[in-house]
Parts: C-alpha cells; structure tokens; sequence
C-alpha cells in the first residue's frame, strides 16, 4: 500500500498533494497554482475562531464552496444567512455580494472554494481500452 500524500508529487498527467503541504497559518492555500490547475481557479481558505471576511463579489466568476472543516456562516447580499458544517455546499451567482463568518470561538475553519466561467464540458468521461467498467471489481452490483 502506497503511504499517503503529504507533499506535492507530480507524475506524468497528474499532480496529487496534501492541504498541510500548501502553506501555513491562516489565510489562501493556492490549490490551482500548486497543482499546475488551468481550467479553473481552486484554493482552499483557512479562517480563525469567530473571523468574518469582507464582502465582496466577481464579475464574471461563479463559485462553488465546500466546506472541509468547521463551521461557517455564509451571507449573501440580501441580508439572507446559512450556516454550512463540513461537506457543506453552496453555489453563488459572479455578481452576488457574500461574506464568510467562522462560527466558532474556539476552532480553525477551513473551506475550499473552486470559481470558474463558461465551463462546464458534460459528462466526457471515457474508459482506457480494455476496461469494461468504471467501478473496481468491489463495486456493488447494478453500481
């Protein structure tokens, strides 16, 4: 069993690497620039205990966040609030105005936010020759 990833590898069409090997302290861990990313913008953000970001809002940029740990409150422009724990979701439109606010007093949030325009291709996923499936021989029946 290969040990788990703890840096960033590259290898030939592929990139993997691990959110502790992006960077320190709080702040923009730049997934997109460290995984060699080109169709679309990814970083992940770390936020102490009780932070709340400024507003603010793209002109052409859709986003998509995912939150990976702890737990943020999420505003939008029309004063509207939700609050996302860890595997929450939340799409926003490139002129919504949002800010984000850690719930906690006690523990880091940290939430990963992919942005893009005019993207998305289909479903284009193809099988290597030879392959009859794209599950693992484990795969449940019918999967």
């Amino acid at each position: 069993m290969a040990d788990e990833v703890l840096e960033t590898v590259e290898g030939d069409g592929y990139t993997v690497g691990h959110l502790s090997g992006l960077g320190e302290g709080y702040g923009f861990r730049k997934i997109r620039r460290r995984l060699g990313v080109t169709a679309f913008g990814i970083n992940a953000i770390v936020i102490p205990p009780g932070y709340e970001t400024g507003r603010h809002f793209h002109e052409q940029q859709e986003e998509t966040y995912f939150v990976h740990s702890g737990r943020i409150e999420i505003e939008f422009g029309d004063g509207s609030r939700h609050v996302l724990g860890p595997g929450g979701l939340a799409r926003v439109d490139a002129p919504t105005v949002r800010k984000i606010r850690n719930m906690s007093d006690t523990d880091d949030a940290i939430y990963v936010i992919v942005g893009g325009k005019d993207g998305y291709v289909g479903r284009d996923g193809r099988l290597p020759e030879g392959e009859e499936s794209r599950f693992g021989p484990g795969a449940p029946p019918g999967a």
